[in-house]
């Protein structure tokens, strides 16, 4: 049976959602199972509604791993599951990924590409219905990125690091036809450090955002482990390589970034609806129906009046502890109605 189209909500003026990650729960983490996982994603939803959130994400649960339940499977999900790419990694591939310093966060590869990149076992459609299943409506379902995946990599296979992020993009592309959800979101936090890779990483983006339909959405932030940030940069040094990507709205980390950030934002395309960021996810602390629209505000003043579309997050929650995520949540919608006079 084919699933029935979903639509993002036209009004209010400025929506809010969800950048994606959700706290793990912790009777998931103790007792996992499908059933267990699917139950979690409904109280990961039913919390975003209650809330007010216009256009939930589903915490990706779907990624959700006993092995590794302290991460949100946002590399490891994707490069474990595709066919060419080998998780068994020695101590020699260790040290020649550390000589290439692609990423200094990470020591070691997440996994070794040795032949061709094919789908294999990965299968966003199964999951995405899963989520779809319990949703309550429309939601947004998140991949990770073909350039950030490709960094994580050690090519034994291909030999030019622009042949591997293009055929990661077009493993992650095939997957895109046919997903029951009102927007896709491709997530980026390597970039915004790298610059001068924006052109390839456009290109292998535009190749997965081009076979989506319906609502396309693109999440760029500074990276977040422990509350850290891990790229360096701006947004000004990216405006040219926003204003290439075949997306429909942007999902920026604006909150923990510096006021002069919002200055650059008035150059990109007005075809391209801007989403900026008004919580800090890493901070505990919680904003204030008043911050909020203050920021929301602020941003108006300096990038035109109707050019936010979308408030958020600066990116998702799975580092914070549940109580700290829900009360920013349901901050979050209320700031909103107070900006708007709701």
């Amino acid at each position: 049976m084919t699933a029935k189209r979903q639509r993002i909500p036209n009004k209010p003026q400025i929506l809010t959602t969800t950048v994606g990650s959700y706290p793990v729960p912790e009777w998931l983490s103790a007792l996992p199972s499908e059933q267990a996982v699917i139950d979690a994603t409904r109280v990961v939803f039913d919390m975003q509604r209650q809330a007010g959130i216009d256009l939930p994400t589903d915490g990706e649960l779907y990624r959700f791993d006993v092995n590794h339940p302290d991460t949100n499977g946002m590399i490891e999900y994707f490069i474990s599951s595709m066919e060419g790419i080998s998780t068994a990694i020695g101590r020699s591939d260790t040290e020649t990924f550390s000589k290439k310093q692609s990423m200094g966060f990470r020591n070691k590869p997440a996994g070794i590409v040795t032949g061709a990149l094919a789908e294999g076992s990965l299968d966003l459609l199964t999951d995405c219905k899963r989520a779809a299943s319990v949703s309550g409506g429309a939601f947004k379902f998140t991949v990770t990125s073909p350039y950030m995946l490709s960094r994580t990599l050690l090519d034994n296979y291909y030999g030019d690091f622009e042949e591997l992020t293009l055929a990661v993009a077009r493993v992650i592309a095939d997957q895109m036809p046919g997903l029951p959800c009102a927007c896709v979101q491709v997530d980026e936090a390597n970039i915004p450090g790298n610059p001068a890779d924006a052109p390839l990483a456009a290109k292998a983006m535009n190749i997965v955002l081009d076979k989506i339909k319906g609502e396309k959405a693109v999440h760029f932030c500074f990276g977040n482990y422990g509350g850290q940030t891990i790229q360096s940069g701006n947004w000004k040094a990216l405006v040219h390589f926003l204003n290439s990507l075949h997306t429909d709205h942007l999902v920026l980390e604006l909150a923990h970034r510096p006021p002069s950030d919002l200055n650059a934002l008035k150059h990109i395309d007005s075809k391209i609806d801007l989403g900026i960021g008004v919580i800090d996810v890493k901070v505990n602390h919680i904003e204030t129906a008043d911050e909020i629209a203050q920021r929301i505000e602020n941003a108006e003043k300096k990038i035109g009046k109707g050019r936010i579309r979308w408030i958020h997050p600066d990116c998702g929650f799975w580092m914070l502890k549940r109580s700290v995520s829900d009360r920013k949540i349901e901050a979050l919608v209320k700031g909103r109605d107070k900006y708007l006079g709701r």
